[in-house]
């Protein structure tokens, strides 16, 4: 019974297939529960997302999503993440270069990793979802990914998943991110001790535009005090010819 007990703990480097991926041990559904500390809590400092969702199907289409998993343990070691997919309707398939990194076993309504995939540097895969026909109601996605430190041990590693419901409508053509967890995604590191002005919310051209617009401000500031300064006194000995005229017209005036 140990034996037994210790041979369903252990991870899957081939993907879920077979029992795990069906009925009341589907994995999409119940969680990667081998590969926790605490096997049936997810947890939530992992993020498992579906991104370029639509917020319709159309029947019979195809749509090209991207499965992520953000947080975990840091990637090293023989494998980084895992996944395992379900969908209540339509078919699963890998996407575009990702042929060798996906498979969907025996049930073209699910999909997980390969051993070849499941080692990705961005613990990321791209995949194609084919919505079912017309009248098929709404369609329920079920997501469970795991983000492991590669030891071949279930200690470190963690998991979490998801699930939502896809309605059938017409498809305006814009998609959304959806995803489980805490949402605790952390910024790129900056290059060579500085961040690019990109990632600071300000475009490089208006940055150098704002700056030659406070640098005019200051030179016109400039040149109307030094025009006040030496432009009308009386006392400054270069003023022009014209001024010289002007100011002793204004006296003679004052003297009437």
């Amino acid at each position: 019974m140990v034996l037994l007990v210790a041979g369903s703990t252990q991870a899957r480097p081939g993907g879920i297939t077979g029992d795990e991926a069906e009925g009341g041990t589907d994995v999409a559904k119940t969680g990667c529960t081998c590969h926790s500390g605490n096997a049936i809590t997810p947890d939530d400092s992992v993020t498992v997302m579906i991104a370029d969702v639509p917020y319709h199907f159309a029947a019979d289409t195809d749509y090209t999503l991207i499965v992520e998993i953000i947080g975990g343990p840091e990637i090293g070691g023989a494998a980084s993440a895992g996944f395992s997919l379900r969908v209540s309707e339509g078919t699963l398939s890998a996407g575009v270069g990702y042929e060798d990194m996906v498979q969907n076993g025996d049930d073209a309504s699910t999909l997980t990793h390969s051993e070849a995939g499941n080692n990705p540097t961005d613990r990321s895969w791209t995949i194609v979802w084919t919505a079912p026909a017309t009248g098929s109601g709404d369609v329920t996605f079920w997501l469970a990914g795991n983000s492991v430190n590669g030891d071949g041990a279930p200690t470190g590693d963690a998991w979490n998943r998801l699930s939502f419901s896809l309605g059938e409508g017409d498809d305006s053509g814009n998609t959304r991110t959806i995803f489980a967890g805490n949402g605790d995604v952390a910024p790129p590191a900056a290059e060579s001790g500085h961040v690019d002005l990109h990632h600071m919310g300000a475009p490089f051209r208006a940055h150098w535009l704002g700056l030659l617009g406070f640098g005019a401000v200051v030179a016109v500031i400039l040149f109307c005090g030094f025009f006040l300064r030496y432009g009308f006194s009386r006392h400054y000995e270069g003023r022009s010819n014209i001024i010289r005229l002007r100011m002793k017209h204004l006296r003679r005036g004052d003297q009437l």
